[in-house]
């Protein structure tokens, strides 16, 4: 619902908040008070385009803001114009205008004579058809999701396929050679690394050989390192036993000998294991080569190509996969579509009945508010199969059975439209969207016919909000929250009435006066009259 509505310099209201409730909200004031505008600013919360003129002479800058109760979550929105510019915000970050449409767009909507109207959109209008079903069309519903998806399914499955069979053989066949030239190559994760050291290793084998044969001898078979240490670690453990002080200093002489022994033995060993077999060499080189010539096809390191040979492999299975199945899947999408043609059918044939009861009802509504004949009719033409059905639903209408019915968007004046909306939401006992708010919803009625549309614009607002502009004390009088725009020289104002100020500005509305007691008996009578219908 709309939580709260603030505007500063809109047009003639010079600063004006309005807090309106849940259920029917009434918007009434003299004519040229600007009451209109209050729809304005929601229009401009909605993403509408803003225009210059709508600043007022009050500042060089237009604000509208808004405060909007959504799904258990509150949306703050505004708009601020200029001459140079508009700006849109949501939540206090700035956002392009139409971010604020479709935010909203669900959850607001708002009838006039120049509002795009949901009402000729086929997805709304199948919407409001398919909350009419009874219950005994879901499995209707069902059986045509379901075969939607099934054929969904096989197209997809299809389209895998791509081109021809010979084309997709020969892909196969590519590759199935690419994932086992990768196999074949006997690379694991980690290779790429010991072959770069083991290649180093052997390019230089002379080099390590000499390095490592002359520390050996350096240390064991001339043994002057050794034998040295040795005589200072024995010199250390006699001085010891003199002072035991240098018990710890002895001991670390002792180790220095193991460790020099055990270097010794190391070195001689690594010398003796160390390769300087040409061939070897020439292996190491031969797989490195091979792992160069994999980089230059399948990816810039070894874990890239083993990805590469498993996606190629994982791909050849797949369409090898495919290609057994292909010999039927012709056949199953022939049978896939037949199924579904059949499904769209039975899913239109209930909604066509749906449709037409629909339309009666919407028809019994627009004569309470004073259409003597006039006609609905909701007109299905068939489309190709989607996730919703195979219809595309056009809601056609004419003011009296004489004349052609027309889309609704080319057959209703703005009056005629607000009523046609009105009585089709009441027909389908519509529970979408939240807000609905009415501009020029009582043109051309009066009396019996004004009354029984403020008892359906009250009947429609349980559960969600509709807020209405109107000059009409029947229609006002129905309302569970009322405001009035007054306006003084070049600046109007916003106020909220309850009980005897009520009762003040329908008097007003009925005889012109408020003081009129004949007036105010009126008044109290209608208002107790709409309070009682209302089940107030």
């Amino acid at each position: 619902m709309l939580d709260e509505l603030a505007v500063s310099n809109f047009g003639v209201l010079d600063e004006a908040r309005i807090e309106p409730r849940p259920g029917l909200v009434v918007v009434t004031g003299e004519t040229g008070t600007g009451k209109t505008l209050l729809l304005g600013a929601l229009r401009l919360l909605l993403g509408h385009p803003a225009r210059k003129d709508q600043i007022g002479p009050h500042g060089d800058e237009l604000t509208v803001e808004g405060r909007f109760l959504l799904d258990d979550c509150e949306i703050a929105v505004a708009r601020r114009i200029d001459d140079a510019r508009s700006r849109a915000y949501l939540d206090g970050s700035m956002i392009p205008a139409r971010v604020l449409a479709e935010k909203l767009g669900s959850h607001v909507e708002i009838v006039g004579q120049h509002d795009a109207l949901s009402l000729s959109e086929s997805a709304v209008l199948r919407e409001l058809i398919d909350s009419t079903l009874p219950p005994a069309a879901a499995p209707v519903r069902e059986a045509y999701l379901t075969a939607h998806e099934e054929h969904e399914q096989l197209l997809e499955r299809k389209a895998a396929l791509g081109g021809d069979q010979r084309s997709i053989e020969r892909e196969i066949e590519v590759l199935e050679y690419q994932a086992e030239e990768i196999e074949g190559a006997g690379f694991a994760p980690g290779d790429d690394t010991e072959l770069a050291s083991r290649a180093a290793r052997l390019r230089n084998a002379g080099a390590l050989a000499e390095a490592l044969s002359h520390s050996s001898l350096a240390l064991e078979d001339d043994g002057a390192a050794v034998d040295h240490l040795g005589q200072v670690a024995d010199r250390l453990l006699r001085a010891a036993r003199l002072d035991t002080s240098l018990g710890p200093l002895a001991e670390q002489a002792g180790e220095l000998v193991d460790q020099a022994t055990a270097l010794a033995g190391e070195l001689r060993r690594l010398a003796d294991d160390l390769e300087h077999d040409e061939g070897h060499l020439d292996e190491v080189e031969r797989r490195l080569g091979l792992l160069g010539e994999l980089r230059r096809k399948y990816g810039d390191s070894l874990e890239a190509i083993l990805a590469f040979g498993e996606s190629a492999r994982a791909r050849a299975d797949g369409l090898r996969g495919l290609l057994d199945d292909a010999a039927g899947l012709d056949e199953a999408l022939i049978k896939a579509r037949s199924v579904l043609g059949d499904a769209a059918a039975a899913l239109t044939a209930v909604r066509r009945e749906a449709a037409v009861a629909l339309a009666g009802r919407a028809v019994q509504h627009l004569q309470d508010l004073g259409f003597s004949d006039p006609v609905v009719d909701f007109d299905f033409a068939s489309v190709e199969p989607a996730p919703h059905g195979a219809d595309r639903i056009t809601l056609r209408f004419a003011s009296d059975a004489a004349l052609t019915p027309l889309p609704v968007g080319r057959a209703a004046s703005g009056g005629e439209l607000s009523r046609l909306v009105l009585s089709v939401r009441l027909a389908a006992a519509d529970e979408g969207t939240p807000v609905l708010a009415f501009d020029e919803i009582d043109a051309g009625l009066g009396g019996a016919t004004a009354y029984a549309m403020g008892a359906k614009l009250a009947a429609l607002a349980r559960g969600r909000q509709v807020l209405c502009v109107t000059h009409l004390p029947q229609v006002a009088a129905f309302a569970t929250d009322h405001y009035v725009v007054e306006r003084k020289g070049a600046t109007g104002s916003v106020r909220r009435v309850a009980e005897e100020q009520r009762t003040d500005e329908i008097t007003r509305m009925l005889a012109g006066l408020t003081d009129s007691a004949s007036g105010r008996d009126h008044a109290a009578e209608l208002l107790a009259r709409a309070a009682s219908a209302a089940g107030g």
